[in-house]
């Protein structure tokens, strides 16, 4: 498949590829939620697809989370500035922040939170996690119990409630991040207990050199796992994300379950060349 040449041109072929592995699952666009990986982005690339009124963006590690941040908050001040009104930044984000028809709807942002959604999913050491709740509306990548206890204890100095994935590790990879799969459920049922970390659902990575079939595979194991824990009603009802697939193969992910993909050098272009969510420096 030849790769379009711009970056508009990029994401409209991305999300068409979103909306027609979505149909083939018996679901619509506006059921997947798009994360585009910014990690290989230069400020100008985000700064257009924020033209294009993408709202979701993730960073795996936190050092260009920072940055891009900084980068978001800058373009959406001056836009605030230029429309001469105080409530610009908000109605630049209202199209994803405030449309609860718009994917799987997130809780309402806490105070500190970037006026886009940002995801943070890579791998995020303890003593970082203060920085990361500061920036993102949904961390994809809790793996134990001791990060979420961590999460839990920023949180609360903040007054404020993070949402969470865990992070299951369904390839079986040794080198992969993620709680075992038979340990999912129990970690799931002990976040809940936390008053300030939600757990909104789960997140896996499947191998990078896996065959289409071995794909299916790890995606249908972790669907499996959120479909059994789905009943418990966890986090008041919402728990209802399921963050599957990559640039690679976002729509096998979706046909398999998925509510939400990362996808990075679909999008940004070649540049992009390691794995979109790799360990976090």
């Amino acid at each position: 498949m030849t790769m379009p040449a711009t970056l508009n041109d990029r994401y409209a072929a991305v999300r068409v590829r979103v909306a027609d592995a979505a149909r083939r699952a018996g679901r619509t666009e506006q059921d997947i939620i798009l994360v585009a990986v910014t990690k290989n982005a230069d400020p100008t690339q985000i700064r257009v697809l924020l033209e294009a009124g993408h709202r979701d963006l993730g960073e795996n590690r936190l050092p260009t989370l920072l940055q891009h941040v900084a980068v978001v908050d800058e373009y959406l001040d001056r836009l605030r500035v230029l429309s001469g009104t105080r409530d610009a930044r908000e109605r630049a984000s209202a199209d994803i922040l405030g449309d609860p028809t718009r994917g799987p709807a997130l809780a309402v942002a806490t105070p500190g939170i970037a006026p886009v959604r940002w995801h943070m999913i890579g791998h995020v050491q303890r003593n970082k996690a203060k920085k990361v709740v500061e920036c993102c509306r949904l961390i994809h990548s809790v793996d134990s119990l001791r990060l979420a206890e961590e999460v839990q204890t920023v949180a609360l100095r903040r007054d404020a409630v993070v949402d969470v994935l865990i992070q299951v590790n369904c390839s079986g990879e040794d080198q992969k991040s993620g709680c075992p799969p038979a340990a999912a459920s129990a970690l799931a049922e002990q976040i809940d207990t936390m008053v300030n970390v939600r757990v909104r659902g789960l997140m896996t990575m499947a191998a990078a050199d896996a065959t289409d079939s071995e794909l299916r595979a790890t995606f249908a194991r972790c669907w499996h796992l959120y479909e059994d824990i789905v009943p418990r009603r966890l986090a008041g009802g919402k728990f209802n994300l399921l963050s599957m697939g990559m640039s690679g193969d976002f729509e096998i992910a979706i046909e398999e379950g998925a509510n939400i993909v990362r996808v990075g050098s679909a999008i940004f272009g070649d540049a992009l060349v390691e794995d979109e969510n790799d360990e976090e420096d």
